[in-house]
């Protein structure tokens, strides 16, 4: 009898979308490299016990690049990944996604050696990220209406 391999169960991560206005009257997007691919990606992480989960994305924010401010209470929306584990084995995640007002960018953070980051367009943050989710969800942001100011 041959083996079935079964997908694994899908979990949540909330993630951040950490905006500024630009000088130019748009806006600029962080993007930060994950620790070990060194990929382009957003600040996100697992739930966090007693958080509401735009909280616990904002701190995801602080801990991997260092920024504060004020996050979305609802969705902007969602991706999905496959997170490699220790295991080696993929979990096919599924990341809610919320905005984060930058106010404050701070000069040490947790993971300031772990990673870089990089202030860029939205065009260009989402040419360096590679989920077609992420690259749409961060367009379509970008030029909702009202999106700076």
């Amino acid at each position: 009898m041959k083996r079935v391999k079964r997908r694994s169960k899908i979990r949540r991560q909330f993630g951040v979308l950490p905006w500024r206005p630009a000088a130019d009257g748009g806006m600029e997007i962080l993007v930060i490299t994950s620790r070990e691919t060194r990929r382009w990606v957003i600040p996100k992480g697992w739930p966090i016990k007693g958080l509401a989960p735009g909280m616990a994305a904002a701190r995801e924010a602080f801990e991997e690049a260092g920024v504060e401010g004020y996050a979305s209470l609802a969705e902007v929306g969602a991706y999905h990944y496959d997170k490699r584990l220790r295991s080696g084995r993929l979990q096919p995640v599924e990341v809610g996604v919320f905005s984060l007002q930058v106010s404050e960018e701070r000069a040490e953070w947790p993971e300031m050696h772990e990673r870089e980051k990089r202030w860029v367009s939205p065009a260009q943050a989402a040419s360096l990220v590679d989920e077609a989710d992420l690259k749409v969800l961060i367009i379509r942001f970008a030029t909702r209406p009202g999106a700076v100011g």
